[in-house]
């Protein structure tokens, strides 16, 4: 009987150092799962989110030449085409996770950039964005407005000419009767004054960024400080991220050793206007002019 009892006994002590290894075992293992937590948790705050900047205009200012300038930035990540969110209502029934869904997936601290100059001339843009985000910063890169106009049309003919369809010389659309036609819907994006009022009676004049298109076009590096200061970044893009490509008569971009330029419909000549016609078209500009230039405390060399 004492043997029996005895030998129940080591085998008691046996099971309990048997325990212990594998409650050992299973505190070691949970350790390790703690310990590799944080990276986990790091690649689930990589999200989706709602843009912090939107460039929201204006149309053929140089909108996409500063989107892919800000994406130079290490802390930027900017949604690679144009959403149409707020100025298009087939897109904004969508409703605002199509809208998140559209954008790029980012870090915690970085910010995220949108651009869609149609929103600068549409109606109902700025209380969308308002309603959305009332914090958001806004950036608005101008040009002179009758060069813009010029622009607007060449993109437009262009777009006529590759579709096989019937088009107008930009002089019948812009003169009636020898008079500028204030109808002409490409005169009135460059309008910029009327534009601006909708959006200072939502979001205050600190809230909006403005960006020379010609200076940007001529020395970049001296405009996209000041957007870093403005969109709160620290100091990153610098005057070596930049070379002048003399072939295509413009600036273009170095980022880790690779190049970008723009497309070849940026830099694309101007459909033919007389200087006649452009001059009208200076004078019929100089007042909205001025009162832009009131409005965002900034003067432009404009024609």
């Amino acid at each position: 009987m004492f043997w029996t009892l005895l030998l129940a006994l080591i085998l008691l002590l046996l099971l309990q150092a048997q325990l212990l290894v594998c409650l050992h075992e299973l505190r070691a293992s949970l350790t390790s799962v703690t310990s590799a937590t944080p990276s986990g948790s790091s690649n689930a705050s990589a999200l989706q989110r709602l843009p912090g900047a939107i460039i929201i205009g204006v149309r053929k200012g140089g909108t996409r030449a500063l989107l892919e300038m800000l994406n130079l930035h290490p802390d930027v990540e900017v949604a690679k085409n144009e959403i149409h969110y707020f100025n298009l209502d087939e897109n904004f029934r969508k409703g605002l996770d199509w809208y998140r869904a559209q954008m790029p997936v980012t870090l915690p601290g970085q910010l995220t950039v949108e651009k869609t100059p149609g929103y600068f001339t549409a109606p109902l843009a700025p209380k969308r964005i308002w309603a959305t985000n009332p914090a958001v910063k806004l950036l608005l890169i101008v040009r002179d407005p009758a060069e813009r106009l010029v622009s607007d049309y060449t993109q437009v003919l262009h777009n006529r000419i590759q579709q096989n369809k019937p088009y107008q010389p930009l002089e019948e659309l812009l003169l009636s009767q020898e008079h500028i036609n204030p109808k002409y819907k490409a005169l009135q994006r460059s309008f910029y004054y009327q534009h601006l009022a909708r959006w200072l009676e939502l979001f205050s004049r600190e809230q909006m960024h403005i960006v020379d298109g010609e200076a940007l076009i001529q020395n970049p590096f001296p405009e996209l400080q000041k957007a870093e200061t403005f969109l709160e970044l620290p100091p990153r893009i610098k005057p070596d991220n930049f070379y002048f490509n003399v072939t295509k008569g413009f600036y273009c971009m170095l980022s880790a050793g690779h190049d970008k330029c723009l497309d070849e419909s940026k830099g694309r000549p101007h459909a033919p206007l007389s200087s006649e016609a452009f001059q009208k078209l200076c004078r019929y500009l100089r007042v909205p002019n001025q009162i832009f230039f009131r409005m965002v405390g900034q003067r432009f060399d404009w024609c």
